[in-house]
This record gives structure tokens, sequence and C-alpha cells, in this order.
């Protein structure tokens, strides 16, 4: 059986593509890396992508809708809807291995519980938190006794 030449970008090609859209606020991480692309629909009308906040009002929604029409259409040379959705809740469970890695390597302390939270600088143990409120939503403020560094740790949700 002959395979029809597929006319158009597929899911995987429009996946690659948005996981070089950076997250406005966490920019060391791409939208993918941060788990928040749910679902990728392509289909002869143009193509579909559905996100998940990482908080409710999060104020980078609309940044993030934008970078992700901008580029697909620019890419692809078709229609794209953007939606929100709140189908399934976004997690830090949802951000990966690599993105976990990247954050790492920007000095932010991946998601975890207050009382696991270790230096990224010097993987110390020894911190305390100075805010549960962040520069955005999903971020807090630590200081390592150990390096003596500040630094921020991602929110677990």
């Amino acid at each position: 059986m002959i395979e029809a030449p597929r006319i158009g970008p597929g899911e995987a090609d429009v996946r690659a593509a948005l996981a070089a859209i950076p997250d406005p606020e966490l920019p060391v991480l791409s939208i993918v890396d941060l788990g928040i692309v749910h679902d990728v629909r392509v289909d002869a009308d143009g193509i579909e992508v559905a996100i998940l906040p990482t908080f409710v009002g999060c104020p980078a929604l609309d940044a993030i809708r934008a970078a992700i029409a901008e580029r697909l259409e620019r890419r692809f040379d078709r229609p794209v809807r953007v939606r929100t959705t709140f189908e399934v809740p976004w997690t830090s469970d949802r951000i990966s291995p690599a993105g976990i890695a990247a954050l790492r390597d920007a000095g932010i302390a991946p998601p975890g519980t207050a009382e696991d939270t270790r230096c990224p600088f010097c993987a110390s143990a020894n911190v305390v938190m100075d805010s549960a409120f962040g520069p955005t939503q999903c971020r807090m403020l630590f200081y390592c006794r150990a390096c003596r560094q500040p630094f921020e740790a991602m929110k677990s949700v």
C-alpha cells in the first residue's frame, strides 16, 4: 500500500517549532520543556494548540499565545488558533528533565517542597526561604547559608 504524501506540517513538525519558543518569565525554558503545551492538532483548516496555564491569571499567557501564533503562522503559512484549557491541571511534574537541568544551570532551584529545596549553585540543603513571593507567581526567593547566594526556586503545583 502506498501512503499518500502529506501536505503541510504534521503534529511533530508543530511541536518541534513550539520547542523553540521560550517562556517569557523563564526564558531558559521552552514552553514545551515547561510542559504547558497540552494538545496540538493539525488539519486542513489550520493548526490548533491548547496550552495549560501554570497559574490561574498568569500574566504571561497573552505573550505566550501571541508567540505561538506568530511563530507557527510564519513557519507554516497556515491559520493558527491558540486556546487556553483547564482540561487537566498543569503541575510542576510536567517540566521535562531538560527543563529541570536548564533551571539549575540558570541558578533557579527546580520545583519541590521548601524542605527539599537545594541551592542550585552548591547543592547544599542549608537554605532558608526569604519570601514565598518571587518576581513571578511561580517562584519563591531563597538564601543559601552554605555559599551565601540568594536564589529563586520554582513553586510546586
